[in-house]
């Protein structure tokens, strides 16, 4: 059986918005030519694809499998059609991002709003987010995350060089309890933890001691997904808490918080930007990659 190569972009579509107006609308057809579309790939295939309800549309576990499966290529496709189409152009289109909350020197302000002035055609679509996931099947040109958990068949570029987690709190909260000595005596203090997603545990803090590394499993008396309350939180004398020393330099600089356990806190390699490597590569992604080791340059020559 001959692909339709067309009803299976639009599948693609209404996976990625999870509705069929949306997909019509990003293509610029009506709501029920796409159902049709959709309907008559799923005749030719035998199989539902969509789980119809008068709110939502989901894909069924054929449909997951079939996106699965499709997302690479379709992707591949798409960025091959944007770099012949803009060879001769100046880059420009939507470029997704799925950036972890806690990347923050490219978070910061600096290198987003230099990037986007350099290159007014591109229009930047950033979602902040720490969950682990294909960005390719999820629809997004790159995506930041530390080194360690990239997948090996991505190209990586580095931001920042090696990064740290450490332990802080603030004067007032050491000058009440006291601090741990180790790390396992973190389990005597109070402690505000860091948890990615509600239905997650709370992140266990790493440590290293003799080259060995470790990790305690702390019990937190306040738990959030947000760095920010986390760092207010311990500025405000709640407890101990645990991060990238990125996130809480300003801080430390202004002496709200101290570090703890700094014996005990190695250096590690550090957040990348990453995307697929088998594709051709389109402008607007070129700009950004080209963009950010300019920018590295420059900061790492500023500090020379």
């Amino acid at each position: 059986m001959e692909p339709d190569l067309n009803a299976l972009a639009v599948f693609a579509l209404v996976a990625e918005e999870s509705s069929f107006r949306g997909a019509a609308d990003r293509i610029g057809v009506t709501r029920s030519a796409v159902s049709q579309t959709i309907r008559k790939l799923e005749e030719r295939l035998g199989i539902a694809l969509v789980r119809r309800t008068t709110r939502s549309v989901s894909l069924t576990e054929a449909g997951e499998r079939l996106l699965a499966d499709l997302a690479p290529a379709l992707s591949d496709l798409r960025a091959a059609v944007e770099a012949t189409r803009d060879l001769r152009a100046g880059p420009r289109g939507r470029l997704r991002l799925a950036v972890s909350s806690i990347a923050e020197r490219f978070l910061s302000g600096p290198f987003l709003a230099s990037f986007a002035a350099a290159n007014p055609e591109v229009e930047l679509d950033i979602t902040v987010t720490d969950e682990e996931f294909d960005i390719v099947a999820a629809g997004y040109d790159a995506g930041v995350r530390l080194g360690e958990v990239i997948e090996q068949d991505m190209i990586a570029v580095s931001i920042g060089g090696e990064e740290r987690q450490l332990a802080v709190c603030s004067p007032d909260y050491r000058e009440r309890f006291g601090v741990p000595a180790h790390p396992r005596e973190l389990a005597a203090h109070r402690c505000i933890g860091w948890r990615p997603a509600p239905k997650l545990a709370p992140y266990r803090w790493e440590f290293a001691e003799g080259g060995n590394e470790f990790s305690v499993a702390v019990e937190p008396e306040i738990t959030t997904n947000d760095m920010a309350l986390m760092i207010k939180l311990a500025i405000a004398g709640a407890g101990i808490t645990f991060g990238m020393e990125e996130s809480f330099r300003p801080a430390m600089a202004r002496g709200e918080l101290v570090p703890l356990l700094e014996a005990f806190c190695p250096s590690f390699a550090g957040f990348y930007l990453y995307y697929p490597g088998r594709r051709a590569m389109a402008p607007k992604l070129r700009a950004l990659v080209d963009h950010l080791r300019r920018f590295e340059w420059s900061r790492h020559a500023a500090t020379a």
